[in-house]
């Protein structure tokens, strides 16, 4: 099959959208590079540059935080009523509804993943957020709470309430590995809750980032409500999360950056929600429908490339289904076809970068030279675009690197268990928590994997399921806080409690 993308198929709007002269989204403006380091766009398909942006500098970061906090001081964005919120956010929706075909060419072309799933992550799933998110603003709401106050006289009567108000200007810094996704559930409950917005994304997939940013002015959005600062994270990513004009930080990336950032915002105590690392494991028991769990174990690693913060990475399976199991996974991981992200009836399409490739590689390398066995794959095929083969390997054990680091790419570890307690153990003796599902059709059994399995999201007979009303976030490395759902609307918010000291008019 021929790997790379036939850029004349695609349409007239997302040529002119590549060929154009980008900048920045500030203060509801589309800024000019101005001389600016330019960054260059590859399509991992091909390895070629298709675009180019211009790489934020630090007064590009100052510009767009005093646009936030002019936003959320001086324009119709503080005292815009909540209805209205709603109205602006549903337009939003609709303008990426108008343009999933132009986002979903630019997404596959930019990130490298299969334009099928793009459809449904990065064009679809984002309307979703937002509509989601489009119903918070009426909703978000304080209590009135009795006081009593023993050590005040008699006469004097109180009245508290409390209210929630915006947390003030958010950095949400995203990755590139389901990069319009992210950036709507970042930038959705942040607005819903009135704050304002500077979006860095991540620098090789920055694109979808830039459109979204123009179709919120489009929609309407007040200067300075939803910034879009494209640039590296040495420079505009650490400065953004330094910056003393940000009140909180939200990023989805690294456990090791995510660290980094914890530590700097802890310094100015700044709040952060950070979706971080993670190393599922996928647990299959005697009992499961193995028509289901197989191909299910497969896509769990293989989908998008294993690029996925969830990807199943680890695969325990009971020793009584264990061979029947992995020659299932391995034939799948066989037959799978590479190819184009644009190309149709492509199973798995490249890696991200050159350097995603050879840290893939590198893994699977040092876990056959530990002693593991590689059951298929492991190579890169002759090409120039960033592709590596489904990669299935066995003989491993829980104190390899393979199966303790996060690889964030198509490999999968293979071990076996004899007990549902083994299994648990096995699935708990990791430094992640983000996810982990079980095979079973024993009630029971899913209860006790339910409650005694350390990970933030747990699936029985399905994996990496999300819904944009479900909290999501990780235990352990895996992160602080959640995306998704009420949650993470309620962390934009801060608590205000309000006393009211009236006297008894009545005596």
């Amino acid at each position: 099959m021929q790997l790379s993308n036939d850029l004349s198929a695609i349409r007239s709007e997302t040529r002119d959208f590549l060929e154009r002269t980008h900048g920045f989204v500030i203060g509801g403006e589309l800024v000019s590079p101005g001389g600016r380091e330019i960054l260059s766009i590859l399509d991992p398909s091909s390895a070629q540059a298709i675009s180019q942006v211009p790489a934020a500098e630090k007064a590009d970061i100052d510009a767009a935080v005093a646009s936030s906090r002019s936003a959320l001081e001086h324009s119709s964005w503080r005292d815009m009523k909540p209805h209205s919120r709603e109205r602006l956010i549903h337009k939003l929706a609709d303008l990426l509804e108008r343009n999933a075909e132009l986002i979903a060419e630019l997404e596959a072309l930019e990130s490298g993943r299969r334009i099928g799933d793009v459809r449904v992550f990065d064009a679809e799933f984002p309307v979703h957020v937002l509509r989601y998110m489009a119903g918070w603003p009426t909703k978000i709401s304080g209590e009135t709470l009795p006081v009593s106050a023993p050590y005040m006289p008699a006469e004097n009567h109180f009245i508290c309430s409390t209210t929630r108000e915006p947390l003030g200007v958010i950095a949400a810094i995203t990755p590139w590995n389901v990069p319009l996704g992210i950036a709507a559930w970042k930038v959705a409950p942040a607005i819903a809750a009135g704050c304002a917005v500077v979006l860095k994304p991540a620098e090789n997939t920055p694109l979808t980032a830039l459109l979204l940013g123009e179709l919120a002015l489009r929609a309407g959005f007040p200067p300075g409500v939803i910034n879009v600062v494209p640039g590296t994270g040495k420079v505009a990513g650490e400065y953004l999360v330094a910056h003393p004009g940000v009140d909180k930080v939200s990023f989805t990336g690294s456990t090791a950056i995510g660290k980094r950032i914890g530590e700097v915002a802890g310094a100015r105590l700044k709040p952060v929600t950070l979706e971080l690392g993670g190393k599922s494991p996928v647990v299959i028991m005697p009992d499961a429908d193995l028509e289901l769990a197989i191909p299910t174990a497969a896509m769990a690693i293989f989908a998008n490339q294993g690029q996925n913060c969830c990807a199943g990475s680890r695969l325990y399976v009971h020793e009584a289904v264990y061979q029947q199991v992995v020659d299932g996974v391995v034939d799948i991981a066989r037959r799978m076809k590479l190819g184009p992200s644009l190309a149709e009836g492509v199973d798995m399409c490249p890696l991200a970068s050159s350097e995603q490739q050879s840290r893939v590689a590198a893994y699977v390398d040092d876990s056959v030279a530990e002693g593991a066995e590689l059951l298929t794959g492991g190579k890169s095929p002759e090409h120039p675009g960033f592709y590596f083969e489904p990669t299935v390997l066995a003989g491993v054990n829980n104190g390899m690197k393979l199966v303790r680091e996060e690889v964030f790419g198509p490999v999968l570890a293979v071990q076996s268990f004899g007990q549902l307690s083994e299994a648990i153990e096995l699935a708990n003796d990791s430094d992640f928590g983000l996810g982990a599902s079980l095979f079973t059709e024993d009630i029971n059994t899913a209860q006790t994997f339910c409650r005694f399995v350390q990970a933030g999201s747990v699936w029985v007979n399905v994996h990496n399921i999300l819904d944009v009303g479900v909290p999501f976030g990780g235990f352990k490395q895996s992160g602080l806080g959640n995306d998704l759902g009420r949650d993470s609307v309620i962390a934009h918010t801060r608590l205000k409690a309000n006393y009211l000291a009236v006297r008894d008019s009545h005596q």
